[in-house]
C-alpha cells in the first residue's frame, strides 16, 4: 500500500499538472480566439444552427457572465454562452457552442451517461457543501470517532463517482461538436484542427479533475484504515 507521503506526493504531483493543464488551456482559448472561421459565424449563431440542424427548437441559446463558464442546463433547456463565445466569431467561439449543444442532443436522445449524471446532481451539490466540514472534524475527531472520517469517505466517494461519470459525457459532447463542425463546413482544415485541440485541452481538466478527487478519496480511505488498526 503506498504511505501516506506517497499520496501527498501523488496530491502535489496532480495539483500541479491541473495548475499546468488549466494555464495551457487559457493559452489555448486565447490563440484559438483569435482565429476566425471561414463561415463568420459567431458563437452563438453556431449554436443556433447545430440546435437547428438536430431539431431542438425548444432549446434557447442564452449570454451568460464570467470567462469559460459556458454550460448546458437540462433543467431549463438553455444553451448558455460567457459573452466571449457568444459574440466572438473565431475557432474557440465555434467550438465550445457546438460542444454546450452536444449536450442538448445528448439530452434529446436520451444518452444515459447525461441522465445518471443528472440524476446525481442533487446528491452532489450537498456532499460538496458537506464534505468541507466534514473533512475538519473527521481528522480531529479520526482517534475518538472513526465513524465521522467513514461519512467522509462516503461524501467524497459521490463526488468522485460524478466527476468520474462526467468524463464520458464531456468526451461525448466534443464529439458530437466535431463531428458537427467538419459536416456543416464552419471549421475547415487548420480551423477544424484548431477546435479539435481547444477540445481536447479543455476535457484534460476534467480528467486532471477526477484523478485529483480519486487521489483525496484514496488518500481518506488509508487514514480511516490506518486509524481501526492501531
Amino acid at each position: 500500500m503506498i504511505s501516506y507521503y506517497g499520496y501527498m506526493a501523488l496530491a502535489g504531483v496532480l495539483s500541479l499538472v491541473g495548475l499546468v493543464i488549466s494555464q495551457k488551456l487559457k493559452a489555448k482559448f486565447s490563440r484559438y480566439s483569435a482565429m476566425p472561421t471561414s463561415s463568420g459565424l459567431s458563437g452563438s449563431e453556431v449554436a443556433r444552427e447545430m440546435l437547428r440542424h438536430y431539431g431542438l427548437y425548444n432549446v434557447q441559446v442564452v449570454e451568460t457572465h464570467g470567462v469559460l463558464s459556458d454550460h448546458y442546463n437540462p433543467l431549463t433547456r438553455t444553451v448558455a454562452l460567457s459573452e466571449a463565445v457568444f459574440h466572438n466569431r473565431s475557432v474557440a467561439a465555434a467550438a465550445v457552442a457546438a460542444h454546450e449543444c452536444g449536450h442538448a442532443v445528448q439530452h434529446a436522445q436520451a444518452y444515459k451517461m447525461l441522465q445518471l449524471r443528472s440524476q446525481l446532481v442533487p446528491v452532489v451539490n450537498f456532499s460538496a457543501m458537506a464534505q468541507q466540514w466534514l473533512l475538519i472534524i473527521a481528522f480531529v475527531t479520526l482517534n475518538t470517532m472513526p465513524q465521522i472520517m467513514l461519512i467522509t469517505i462516503i461524501a467524497f466517494a459521490i463526488t468522485t463517482v460524478f466527476s468520474l461519470i462526467t468524463l464520458p459525457v464531456e468526451f461525448d459532447a466534443s464529439r458530437r461538436a466535431l463531428a458537427w463542425l467538419d459536416s456543416s463546413g464552419i471549421t475547415r482544415g487548420a480551423e477544424h484542427e484548431g477546435a479539435k485541440d481547444a477540445l481536447y485541452w479543455a476535457a484534460l481538466t476534467y480528467v486532471s479533475a477526477a484523478l485529483s478527487s480519486l487521489v483525496m478519496l484514496l488518500f481518506l480511505i488509508l487514514r480511516y484504515i490506518g486509524a481501526n488498526d492501531r
